[in-house]
């Protein structure tokens, strides 16, 4: 499972970290969403663009920042139990 890839605006849907899909995709549109990947960090431009388990996103909703961990790609945005399993939470730091 690790080799594989899901959008990042479908990975932030399923995650119920964004309400829509379509509002997903504006946040990474508008370069509100930032990767870790490898020790590297860009700044995401097209909700097109990749995730991995593994990879971070720190982004801000609603005047809060949020920095997660991507734990798994998920097959569907299921319940809220089972979208938490998804990620986990970084520290502040």
């Amino acid at each position: 499972m690790a080799d594989e890839a899901l959008r990042v605006d479908v990975w932030l849907w399923r995650a119920r970290l964004c309400k829509t899909r379509s509002l997903a995709a504006r946040l990474v549109d508008e370069g509100r969403v930032r990767l870790t990947r490898g020790g590297q960090e860009t700044r995401l431009d097209k909700p097109a663009r990749t995730v991995k388990p593994g990879d971070a996103l720190v982004f801000a909703i609603a005047g809060r920042l949020h920095a997660v961990r991507i734990e798994a790609l998920g097959a569907r945005r299921g319940p809220p139990a089972e979208a938490r399993a998804l990620y986990s939470e970084l520290a502040d730091g």
